[in-house]
């Protein structure tokens, strides 16, 4: 890729200073961004400490762009969103049995345990081998946690020495080690490998997946997944490139030029990242799964809390409690003959991070939380 921020004419350049600032250090090499707006300015304003250990950081009004280097923080913290709320939702008896589907660097964890009482328990799976070995330490300084490798698809064959569950809380999102590490492949904001597998150990990456895969099926995923307006656009130049794609940097240069007009506050290539993500990963299939195993799992009155970070998730979630929630068989027949009645009630509506929450952490905008109870009906013992 270049090594220097793309030049637009003079008027560009003066109307592009009224929609961001410019932060510049001197020096030749180094990490280059052009920004689209002020609020991917801010985003990326995260990671300049980070960056500029590996030599100067431009960030500039313009159009989003990587142009060298990379942001790379295994040691980066992770806040988990609506970590509170969320706890709150969840643990509903201090002696139960719990457990987070989703451990990524232990935010969620941490609180539950400290809630707990010394009979409570912690079951936490993850199938990112770095999320492993980030709790070890966790895990050996509280008998209470148990936390194992897997996906929280396999949650019924995990969890069979820990039923029934108190609650079972299950954080959607992607880590932001995950995205800080440009080597794991998950984000255009840093140059780095075309992965974006959760577990790195399993399954084809992104770039093979995209090699592997025809036009018409890269772009039914798109807009599917990423429910991108420019999918048949985006799905034939990546199959015209000359040579396949490797490189996060390369994908999300490839998806600007595709994107005549970026979402305000999103890079163009976001939906495009997305949709391969989820494909790569089975996003939605493991979290099917997950959903239908965790009703048997449940004692009565135990929690399941779902927080979703897009609108295909969070449809999927909102429908299935529904569909739980909703009594079985003929509905013009009399309750006694109606068949079993609901096995989850969904609790209260929907909650979204407050303000204060997304100033500090502008991950948690997108994030959706759903909180459902379990009936007596049919419910684990």
């Amino acid at each position: 890729m270049p090594g220097t921020p793309r030049e637009g004419n003079s008027a560009a350049r003066k109307n592009n200073k009224k929609k961001a600032h410019c932060i510049t250090s001197s020096g030749a090499g180094g990490l280059f961004f052009d920004m689209e707006n002020t609020g991917q300015l801010r985003e990326l304003q995260r990671h300049a400490p980070l960056a500029r250990a590996n030599g100067p950081v431009r960030l500039r009004a313009g159009r989003w762009r990587l142009s060298a280097g990379t942001v790379s923080s295994p040691d980066a913290s992770h806040v988990p969103v609506l970590l509170k709320p969320a706890v709150d939702a969840l643990l509903t008896d201090p002696s139960g049995s719990y457990l987070d589907g989703t451990f990524g660097r232990g935010g969620h964890s941490r609180e539950i345990l400290g809630r707990l009482g010394p009979a409570g328990r912690l079951l936490a799976l993850d199938r990112d081998p770095d999320a492993i070995s980030s709790g070890q330490a966790l895990t050996a300084g509280d008998s209470r946690l148990t936390l194992r490798r897997a996906a929280f698809a396999d949650v019924a064959s995990q969890a069979g020495d820990f039923v029934p569950l108190s609650g079972i809380l299950l954080d959607l999102g992607v880590s932001s080690p995950q995205l800080d590490r440009a080597e794991r492949g998950f984000s255009f904001m840093a140059d780095g490998p075309l992965d974006m597998r959760m577990d790195p150990d399993s399954g084809v990456s992104a770039a093979e997946w995209l090699a592997a895969s025809s036009e018409a099926d890269i772009a039914a995923a798109l807009k599917r997944w990423g429910e991108e307006r420019f999918a048949r656009r985006i799905a034939r130049a990546i199959k015209n490139r000359a040579a396949p794609l490797t490189r996060t940097g390369e994908l999300a240069e490839l998806v600007a030029g595709c994107v005549p007009r970026a979402e305000p506050g999103k890079h163009p290539a976001t939906r495009t990242f997305q949709a391969i993500r989820i494909a790569v990963n089975a996003e939605l299939e493991q979290l099917e799964q997950a959903l239908e195993a965790s009703v048997d799992l449940l004692a009565p009155g135990g929690r399941l809390v779902i927080i979703s970070f897009h609108s295909l998730e969070d449809r999927l979630v909102k429908r299935f409690i529904r569909r739980q929630g909703a009594a079985p068989g003929n509905r013009r027949l009399p309750p006694a003959a109606a068949g079993p009645g609901p096995r989850l009630e969904a609790v209260g509506k929907p909650q979204r991070a407050d303000e204060e929450e997304c100033r500090a952490n502008p991950r948690a905008r997108s994030a959706i939380m759903r909180v459902a109870v379990r009936t007596a009906q049919g419910a684990a013992s």
